[in-house]
Order: C-alpha cells, then sequence, then structure tokens
C-alpha cells in the first residue's frame, strides 16, 4: 500500500479521511482565465480524481506544479471527507461554526447601528 496522504498546511488538523496515490488519477492540463501567454502555454493546472467517489478537483492557484498538486489534494481531501462523511465532517462542523460566527458579527452589528441611530435621534430631540 502507498502511505496516506495528509493535509499538509493545516493550522488545525482535522480527522480527514486518507487518501492513497492508487485511488487518484491526476493530469496535468493548460490553466484558464486570466494571465495571457503564462497561463495559456504552460500545463501547470493540475485536474485530480478520486476514482472510487468520482470526485474531480482542479486547481490553478499558482503557476507551480508542485504546490497546485498539494493544493489539489488538500482540497480533494476535504471534498472526499464530505462526501463520505456528511454532517459529521470536522470539514462541515468548522464551516457550521464559522457561518454562525459570521451570523453573529452581523446581527451585532446591526444592533450597533440601532443603537447608533437612536442616540442621534434623542440628540435631535434634546437640541429642540
Amino acid at each position: 500500500r502507498v502511505p496516506l496522504l495528509q493535509a499538509a498546511g493545516k493550522n488545525n488538523s482535522f480527522n480527514l479521511l486518507g487518501l492513497t496515490e492508487a485511488e487518484l488519477k491526476e493530469q496535468f492540463v493548460r490553466g484558464d482565465g486570466p494571465g495571457g501567454q503564462a497561463t495559456n502555454k504552460t500545463n501547470n493546472c493540475v485536474v485530480l480524481k478520486h476514482i472510487p467517489s468520482g470526485i474531480v478537483v482542479k486547481c490553478h492557484q499558482t503557476r507551480s506544479v508542485e504546490q497546485n498538486r498539494k493544493i489539489a489534494r488538500e482540497i480533494l481531501q476535504e471534498k472526499v471527507d464530505l462526501f463520505y462523511k456528511g454532517e459529521d465532517s470536522d470539514v462541515f462542523k468548522d464551516k457550521k461554526a464559522s457561518e454562525k460566527k459570521k451570523q453573529e458579527k452581523k446581527r451585532r452589528a446591526k444592533e450597533n447601528l440601532e443603537r447608533k441611530k437612536h442616540f442621534k435621534e434623542m440628540q435631535q430631540l434634546d437640541k429642540k
């Protein structure tokens, strides 16, 4: 067996399902989007497919093929984990927690705005 690939560069290590190289099909294609000749003439875009689940990831975030390979594996590992574990996945739980935090921040900002508005109205009434 080929050793499991770990999600490298993660500050908070998730309990992700492992991937083996035997389960992956990797291709290098030309990227698309802005960048002109640098993008159109080099095959540094990585397309990674997880054969058992059929999940495909395309990564063209950097000019480096090695960095794109690494990033594609990280993304694929998270997607495969989410595919198999669903709501029990650490990726799903982390995303839910960040959404909840964002909503709480929005709610507090709205409350502060209302407080300021009310304060200004009170000042206007005091001036009259």
